[in-house]
């Protein structure tokens, strides 16, 4: 009998974990984002800034996982086109670039370039209301200003 209502305890507490992490809006990144320009360094400042780099980073680390698994499963046994396929995969992730995610940053752009592109898009209040997750926001702004040149991957 207790081991029912133990296991319905921690039912209940794993299903409220999983609920704890919401995805932020579009509209709460503006409302952090619009004191950047004035007060970078204020805690909405702040907080714009590493909301962009923490996306920036996650899709790079993201891209070069999947990359270096493809890259493994390639290995095990790969035709001359799986070959090429993994070298130029393997450039990519060198430059910095995402392949998956389509967005590619070159040689090292400086995060303050990023954020401030990524800031005056948010001013664009069609775009805000069209994407209200700030996670499809940044990455289609991302993908917007830093696409990937098709001659770079040859």
């Amino acid at each position: 009998m207790y081991r029912v209502f133990i296991l319905c305890g921690l039912a209940l507490l794993a299903l409220s974990n999983a609920n704890a992490v919401e995805a932020l809006s579009t509209e709460e990144l503006v409302s952090h984002c619009i004191y950047y320009e004035e007060q970078p360094e204020s805690v909405d400042g702040v907080f714009c800034v590493r909301y962009i780099q923490g996306f920036i980073d996650g899709a790079v680390a993201t891209d070069e996982r999947v990359t270096n698994n493809v890259s493994a499963e390639y290995e095990a046994s790969e035709s001359f086109s799986q070959r090429a396929t993994r070298t130029r995969l393997g450039r990519r992730v060198e430059r910095f670039e995402t392949y998956y995610a389509e967005f590619c940053l070159g040689e090292p752009v400086p995060l303050r370039t990023v954020v401030e592109l990524v800031v005056a898009d948010l001013e664009n209040a069609d775009r805000v209301v069209n994407q209200p997750l700030a996670r499809d926001f940044v990455y289609a702004t991302l993908r917007m200003q830093f696409p990937c040149d098709a001659t770079e991957e040859e």
